[in-house]
């Protein structure tokens, strides 16, 4: 078996990944440093794949997994999309946006990944495929636990779909981490917001790094619905988030801190998008 490969076409890619295992290299900004002082085995190279490259807005969005951080903070994207946006630009330093992917940072499962509360917030599901065929998860399904995924034997995640539903509204990211730039996050939030005439329609709001996976607060979308769009941050406390998130506890900070950080970022969001 040839120790590196990198195919032009997903096809073959697929074929490659079903003779056996291999490690799957995209941005590699997890992959290497994980490796440690050498990358073991044979690798899959997916960067030359057309079908893993892009953003397309049509009856929904579609995102390429290879697609970079950067290319997405730079794309022409609904206003729902601005929580998205704004994770792609705290991902990491500006080389590591211009390499880092989209499917990358949801298959490494860090309860830190960036990328995933926005995603949440837009009802976002994973396409996956196989040499036999295909099929689709929602990202709530995906990511299993820490560092954990449903990703199947020679199995690839494709790209990234948002319904067409969940472009509506407008959305927002914020995040806290130990110092301002190139920081692990201690605790994120991203929420997308829908308003008629001053009133809420719909809300979706979603935590990161304060909990094994991601989660969406669905209790608090459903208190927020019908409410005036000046008043949600009243909702809001670090109880009603506590409840919800089962926060952790790790060397960068407390459950209890991270409860109250949680609470303090969903109220500024829902504030700003006020």
């Amino acid at each position: 078996m040839t120790a590196y490969a990198r195919p032009a076409d997903l096809e073959t890619a697929l074929a490659l990944l079903s003779d056996g295992a291999r490690r799957v290299l995209a941005g590699g900004t997890d992959l290497y440093p994980g490796a440690g002082a050498q990358l073991d085995g044979p690798v899959l190279d997916i960067t030359a794949l057309p079908a893993l490259k892009g953003v397309t807005l049509k009856q929904g969005l579609r995102i390429g997994a290879a697609t970079t951080w950067a290319e997405i903070a730079a794309a022409d994207l609904p206003p729902a999309l601005q929580g998205l946006q704004q994770a792609a630009r705290q991902i990491g330093a500006r080389q590591v946006q211009n390499v880092g992917s989209i499917g990358g940072n949801l298959c490494n499962a860090s309860p830190a990944a960036d990328g995933v509360p926005p995603l949440l917030t837009l009802d976002a599901e994973v396409e996956l495929c196989t040499r036999d065929g295909g099929r689709t998860l929602p990202l709530d399904k995906f990511i299993l636990g820490p560092r954990k995924t449903a990703l199947a034997p020679g199995e690839i995640l494709v790209a990234v779909h948002v319904p067409a539903t969940a472009l509506a509204g407008r959305g927002a990211f914020l995040k806290l981490g130990a110092r301002a730039y190139l920081v692990i996050s201690i605790a994120m939030a991203s929420a997308r917001v829908v308003v008629s005439q001053g009133i809420v329609t719909d809300a979706a709001i979603a935590v990161g790094a304060a909990s094994p996976v991601a989660r969406r607060l669905t209790q608090l979308e459903r208190a927020l619905i019908g409410a005036p769009v000046g008043t949600l941050a009243d909702q809001v406390t670090a109880e009603t988030i506590s409840t919800a998130l089962d926060p952790i506890d790790d060397v960068r900070a407390t459950a209890g801190y991270r409860a109250e950080a949680a609470a303090e970022l969903v109220q500024r969001l829902l504030r700003g998008l006020a």
